[in-house]
């Protein structure tokens, strides 16, 4: 099993950046398409980015688009989610997760991934 841990997380202004890390244990996700989700309160989980597990492709919603960028060092065993231009509907804990395999596109559907981390908390101020 593998178990993800998320950091990077904290409360900056708005338009500013924060650089999020999932680092995975237990075994290597090199296989894995890796996403990232958020949650605000009183909302319902959202799809953030998603890259397969190669990293030659990503997506993205269309409200980070431009923004947000997902990469990986499978080196490292590690996602990142580099965030820019942060604006205050951006607060959320966002959580990182693995997409379930054999995959054969990338998903933004939360039920298709898999061993969720604790979260980090992300908080951007007006």
């Amino acid at each position: 099993q593998v178990q993800l841990v998320e950091s990077g997380g904290g409360l900056v202004q708005a338009g500013g950046s924060l650089r999020l890390s999932c680092a995975a244990s237990g075994r290597s996700v090199s296989s894995n398409a890796m996403g990232w989700f958020r949650q605000s309160p009183g909302k319902e989980r959202e799809f953030v980015a998603v890259i397969s597990g190669s990293g030659g492709t990503t997506r993205y919603a269309d409200s980070v688009k431009g923004r947000f960028t997902i990469s990986r060092d499978n080196a490292k065993n590690t996602v990142y989610l580099q965030m820019n231009s942060l604006k205050p509907e951006d607060t959320a804990i966002y959580y990182c997760a693995a997409q379930r395999i054999p995959y054969y596109t990338l998903s933004s559907r939360d039920t298709d991934f898999h061993s969720w981390g604790q979260g980090t908390q992300v908080a951007v101020s007006s």
